[in-house]
């Protein structure tokens, strides 16, 4: 016996044209957009400021190589960022969604955002580090870390697409996996380093046109003291439960926290202060008191003084202004 339709299929196949081309089957990777590596690196600059603006790297990888006395700014977030041979430079690396592994570098100054955080054979690093995992040096020496802190209108859209939670931050966790007896390869920043000092913005008219703010009131990243010694044995747990409005309602808490520690508002009749280490560098606000004693036993940014009656303030020292405005007596 023999099937109907199996003549018919047969005639097809022999009527078509013998001078017709086949055309090869298209894969998915046939498809993709090529990639000129050269958008993905800075290779072999000296003394120049370069970057990417939000949007120019879009999650790939990214490898920085032989620079000296460069500013480097990353404004995107990456797959993985390898930073080798490089000399005396500043760097910012924004979201990476992998690894960022500092090789053979030494004198540089950095500000990143990463899931894994590895340095070797590097000596004189200065990192601002927000990382999902423990950070690991490994044949390095007079590594220094702090919190990060940065803020530009992109910043956060581009965690969420690296994948990063602003709130899982194991910056001062360092594992070092060549120990010196009786030496340390790695220690933590004082507690008032100000990041601008360290890494500041850049210079150029097309990095400029990126909105940054360095202040640690807005930074994307909260910012957190880490293994430092705590200046309180007070502790308090707070729950949030997941939700839509769970972050928003995070960081609302957190900057009304932040707030009260550095202001002293609408008091009357009362003595208050803050202890040395209290206040450590930050930005402090006294308004709308009458008849109190203030005394601030450190040092802050700056201090503004507003509305205020019949008081007595003593402040320690200021690194930048003190602004008295509508006081008297």
């Amino acid at each position: 016996m023999g099937c109907f339709f199996s003549k018919r299929r047969k005639a097809e196949k022999e009527s078509q044209p013998e001078d017709e081309e086949v055309q090869p089957k298209q894969y998915s990777w046939d498809q993709r957009e090529k990639v000129d590596l050269k958008d993905y690196m800075f290779s072999g600059l000296k003394d120049v400021t370069v970057g990417r603006l939000p949007g120019k790297v879009a999650g790939q990888q990214f490898l920085i190589q032989d620079c000296e006395n460069c500013n480097i700014y990353i404004f995107d977030h990456s797959a993985t960022v390898t930073i080798d041979d490089c000399t005396n430079c500043v760097i910012f690396l924004g979201p990476v969604k992998g690894s960022v592994f500092f090789r053979n570098c030494r004198d540089c100054k950095c500000a990143l955002a990463c899931q894994q955080f590895r340095v070797r054979d590097c000596r004189k690093l200065e990192v601002f580090l927000c990382c999902a995992t423990q950070p690991i040096i490994e044949s390095s020496t007079n590594i220094k870390f702090s919190c990060f802190q940065w803020y530009y209108p992109e910043l956060a859209f581009q965690f969420k697409d690296a994948g990063l939670s602003i709130f899982n931050n194991t910056w001062s966790s360092i594992h070092d996996f060549t120990p010196v007896s009786g030496e340390r390869n790695w220690s933590l920043l004082p507690e008032d380093a100000v990041v601008q000092d360290h890494v500041p913005l850049p210079t150029t008219e097309e990095l400029k046109a990126v909105r940054i703010s360095t202040e640690a009131s807005r930074s994307i990243v909260p910012v957190s003291r880490g293994q430092r010694q705590k200046s309180s044995d007070e502790s308090c747990l707070v729950v949030l439960f997941a939700g839509d409005y769970t972050i928003a309602n995070a960081r609302k808490l957190i900057d009304e926290v932040d707030l009260k520690d550095y202001m002293f508002s609408g008091l009357k009749d009362v003595t208050v202060g803050r202890l040395p280490g209290k206040v450590a560098g930050q930005q402090f606000l006294i308004q709308d008191c009458e008849n109190c004693n203030i005394y601030i036993f450190d040092h802050s940014a700056t201090v503004t003084i507003d509305d205020c009656t019949n008081c007595v303030i003593f402040l320690g020292p200021v690194k930048g202004s003190v602004f008295f405005r509508n006081c008297r007596d």
